[in-house]
This record gives structure tokens, C-alpha cells and sequence, in this order.
């Protein structure tokens, strides 16, 4: 779910929010994701918002099966004990279903407003290593004493744990920086980029994952596709103008910006979405799907003719 842009007035995005939560959850999706975000991406920053883990939290409360995560959590918004402390509460509360999503934060824009440490690329992806040299003993159960340049705790405690196997996903296209974490501390790699890099991708992962002495076939890797999908192949397509042209303006703007994704969209009938994913994606050895449906997948009996189509290619 990366936004909550359904035009619902306050009092009825949450239930809005649980409709589609319950919806994914009876089409057999495995995992619910939400952006973790303070503004809009897709739109005017000002659009609505929620924080993701007070969110995930009360989703917990009504959903019953289906895992809990961020696409992903800026790892330089919180501190990593805390986020280590907030995704064990979360686990808690669903009984174990709870999935830390994590990246090293990439919007400029949240951080100035915010008033939190952009600082430069290397610097995000110290941080990052060094948070998840802090967060992974945490899910453990262990108790780590860590001094790095960045972060530190002593003898951290981090109780109740529903478990000590609470995954870890990397979300990301870096082939050096992003992949090499992944191979050292990830469960699950989700990959955003152009269809056609995949190979590339898919083969420096796995020299990422010789570099580290891990079998490339226990680290899952998921691609993250951009599916707009409806019974009307035309419908479908007017739906993905309608949606860039409400939140990027005049027709050249759309046009640009849909041609800038044109390698990670997949538009048309079910039918014509289940095709496209297997011949672009899946054909390369990627083990799994997450699914942005920001046009309409708020919309009713989307969600269910999306899990449909979909659940065939990777069951």
C-alpha cells in the first residue's frame, strides 16, 4: 500500500486502510506492506500519510494470517534499538507475523522537514550496516553491546519475543552496496529496477552472495512490480493516466513520467499482468512478487482478481 490517496475524508481512511488489509489477506497475499513515509509519494506531498507502525499495529488487531512489513523502513528515521524494540512489539501483537522491511532512506525532502541527518550516501549505508549489527542479535534474543560510528547500546535488552527468527528484508537496486548487506544479514531481498537489469542483478547477487560464503538459495528475492489491472484492457490503461495526470499535472508530464516506468509497469487484463510477470520477471529466477497497486488496488474486487491471476505464478 504506498499511499493512502483513496479520497476518503479522515474519519474513514483507517477503515478504508482495514478494507484493503482484509481483502489482501482473503485473496491469499502472504504479506501486507505499508509505505513508511511522513509525506505523499505519489502526489502532493501534503497528501494523506499515516506512520506505518502504528498502522501495522492496529491492522494486527484485525487481520488474522497474513505478515505485517514496510516497503521499507528508513533506516535513519529511527533509532535501531527502538525499531528493533517496535518491530518485536509488532510481532507480539500478530502473533508472529511481523517482517522487518529496511533501507538505507533515500527522501531528501522528509528528512530536512523532519529535522533528521540526510547526510551523504556512504553515510546512510554505514548506518545501515551498522543498524542491523544491532537489530539481528536483538531479534535473537541476545543482548548486544555495539560502539560504531554512529550507533551504540550496551547490553540491550529487548523482551517479550513471540520468536527468534523474525525476518529481515533489504529493499533496493544496489548492486555493491545494497546486495552485499543482503547476503550478510537479510532473509529476503526485494528488488525495484527496470525489467531488463534483472539478469544483471539477479548474477551480482550472487557474486555478492559468494563473496559473503552464503548459498544464493536461502536468501528469497522478490522484484517489486507496478501492476494496474482490470477486466478491460482499455480501463486498465486510462486508469494509469488518470493517476500519474492526478499528481503530476499536464499531459507531457504524464507522458514522461509514464515512460520513465514503462520497465517496471504491468498494465492490462489479469490475464495480460500474469503474462507479462512471468516473462519479464520471473523467467529470471526471482522466487516471489510484491505488488504496488496504487491506482486501484483500494478499488472493491481488485485485490481478490489481483491474487487470482498472480498466486499461479508463484505457488
Amino acid at each position: 500500500m504506498p499511499d493512502f490517496n483513496f479520497g476518503a475524508p479522515v474519519d474513514e481512511l483507517f477503515p478504508a486502510i482495514v478494507a484493503q488489509a482484509l481483502a489482501a489477506e482473503k485473496a491469499g497475499f502472504d504479506t501486507l506492506f505499508l509505505t513508511d513515509h511522513f509525506y505523499q509519494r505519489f502526489g502532493p506531498p501534503n497528501g494523506p500519510t499515516l506512520e506505518a507502525y502504528t498502522t501495522l499495529g492496529a491492522i494486527a488487531a484485525v487481520t488474522e494470517n497474513i505478515r505485517l512489513s514496510t516497503m521499507v523502513t528508513g533506516n535513519t528515521y529511527r533509532n535501531p534499538a527502538l525499531l528493533a524494540k517496535i518491530v518485536t512489539t509488532l510481532d507480539v501483537i500478530s502473533r508472529g507475523r511481523a517482517m522487518l522491511g529496511i533501507g538505507a532512506g533515500w527522501f531528501e525532502l522528509e528528512h530536512l522537514a523532519y529535522g533528521y541527518e540526510f547526510g551523504t550516501f556512504t553515510d546512510r549505508f554505514t548506518k545501515l550496516d551498522e543498524a542491523l549489527q544491532i537489530i539481528a542479535p536483538m531479534f535473537r534474543g541476545q543482548r548486544p553491546s555495539f560502539e560504531g560510528t554512529w550507533y551504540r547500546v550496551a547490553n540491550v535488552i529487548n523482551e517479550p519475543r513471540m520468536r527468534d527468527d523474525v525476518p529481515i528484508m533489504l529493499g533496493g537496486a544496489g548492486e555493491k552496496k545494497t546486495f552485499a548487506l543482503a547476503a550478510r544479514h537479510a532473509d529476503h531481498l526485494s528488488i525495484g529496477c527496470e525489467t531488463d537489469e534483472l539478469p544483471r542483478k539477479m548474477a551480482a547477487l550472487d557474486q555478492r552472495c559468494a563473496e559473503a560464503g552464503r548459498d544464493r538459495s536461502t536468501l528469497d528475492v522478490s522484484y517489486l512490480a507496478f501492476v494496474v489491472m482490470d477486466e478491460n484492457a482499455d480501463r486498465a490503461e486510462q486508469l494509469i493516466d488518470d493517476m500519474f495526470a492526478a499528481r503530476v499535472g499536464e499531459r507531457a508530464k504524464v507522458e514522461r513520467v509514464r515512460a520513465s516506468m514503462a520497465g517496471k509497469l504491468f498494465v492490462g487484463t489479469p490475464k495480460q499482468v500474469a503474462e507479462q510477470i512471468s516473462d519479464r520477471v520471473l523467467v529470471h529466477g526471482v522466487d516471489g512478487l510484491i505488488i504496488n497497486m496504487v491506482a486501484n488496488g483500494h478499488h472493491p474486487g481488485v485485490l481478490e482478481m489481483a491474487g487470482e491471476a498472480l498466486k499461479p505464478l508463484v505457488a
